[in-house]
């Protein structure tokens, strides 16, 4: 199902009988005709394995459930929101940023141990998204939240791309991150810029960055 940008912070979803769409409970802000809305006890799509991979990461950001037929509008918190519609690929986002997602997607977490090694716990650590993270692969869309709206940056095996982390929001396809230093003299000496941290990605695909170094 193809979402519809409303304005910077909303989005509007179709919901047709015998589909599922999921959302952060209480991003619900307005619907017409006939849907229900309840609470997900058993990790969106991905089922109980999703749950308790959720559970683990620490990723327990409720869900609802939504069905029917009919359109609903969400938004949460002020936040932008930014759509993205996957065509086969795989986007990769922290639980708290995903504002609703098409339920045809296959949701599942991912140890960001696997994408790097024990530099791939170290980017987690360091830019404050933890050992775990959210994954949605296929076709579908879903939207993202961030602070100050978002930008997508292409990433090509020649032209890779550098990112603050906490300016990072997500990233879809082939796509390899690390973190890299950029610690020069000034930094030394405590005159630097303080962003001495930068995440590095390589690979084909896209990274959503947020205008804006505030977290969630």
């Amino acid at each position: 199902m193809m979402f519809t940008q409303i304005n910077s912070k909303m989005v509007e979803a179709p919901v047709v009988p015998g589909q599922r769409l999921y959302s952060q409970r209480g991003a619900m802000l307005a619907y017409k005709g006939n849907v229900s809305f309840t609470p997900d006890l058993m990790g969106g799509q991905g089922g109980i394995g999703s749950m308790l991979g959720r559970r683990i990461a620490n990723e327990q950001t409720p869900l609802m459930t939504i069905e029917g037929h009919g359109t609903v509008m969400f938004g949460h918190g002020g936040h932008h929101a930014h759509l993205v519609h996957l065509t086969g690929d795989t986007l990769y986002v922290e639980a708290d940023r995903l504002l609703v997602f098409d339920g045809t997607l296959n949701q599942s977490t991912m140890f960001m141990g696997s994408q790097g090694g024990l530099r791939g716990i170290i980017r987690g650590q360091a830019t404050g998204q933890g050992l775990f993270t959210t994954t949605l692969t296929g076709h579908g869309s879903a939207a993202v939240l961030a602070h100050g709206g978002v930008f997508e940056i292409p990433i090509t095996p020649q032209h890779p791309v550098h990112v603050d982390p906490q300016a990072y929001v997500a990233h879809r396809g082939e796509v390899q991150s690390k973190v890299s230093t950029a610690i020069g003299w000034r930094d030394a000496i405590g005159r630097g810029s303080g962003e001495a941290f930068q995440l590095e990605l390589t690979g084909n695909g896209t990274v959503f960055v947020q205008a804006s170094e505030e977290k969630l």
